[in-house]
């Protein structure tokens, strides 16, 4: 498919709590399927890849996307669907008071990090294509 959104692809590192309030606007509304949630416990890394919504371009567009977290010591599940290929639409990540990381995610599923540090990176991995519909919540 044609590229609609210009050549662009993120690269974004994540580091402390600032950051992660950048990357979390970078990947609001993108959509992941629990079977394209993968985490290595003993190289201490979860990987999430979806379809990110490219908020910062001027068309509606999606992009393939690796949302990557090191250093993660443990994952935490709520409402995680039994359905491989539901599809769930990221709407936050957040440091939480206790130092963990909370990934929201539409329908009240979530994933909590126990991490040594914030470390996360955003990457798109494709070329952009024009999204079916922009999601209706919006930024404020």
């Amino acid at each position: 498919m044609a590229d609609q959104g210009g050549p662009e692809l993120l690269l974004l590192r994540a580091e402390d709590g600032e950051d992660l309030r950048i990357l979390s606007a970078c990947v609001q509304d993108m959509a992941v399927k629990p079977v394209d949630v993968a985490w290595a416990g003993r190289q201490r890394r979860l990987v999430l890849l979806g379809n990110r919504y490219r908020w910062e371009a001027a068309e509606p567009t999606r992009v393939r996307s690796a949302l990557r977290f090191e250093g993660v010591l443990r994952v935490e599940r709520r409402e995680w669907p039994e359905e491989a290929h539901a599809v769930l639409p990221l709407l936050a990540v957040t440091l939480e008071p206790d130092g963990s990381v909370l990934l929201r995610f539409g329908g009240g599923a979530a994933l909590r990090l126990g991490v040594e540090a914030i470390d996360a990176t955003l990457e798109d991995l494709s070329g952009a294509w024009g999204a079916v519909a922009v999601p209706q919540h919006g930024r404020d």
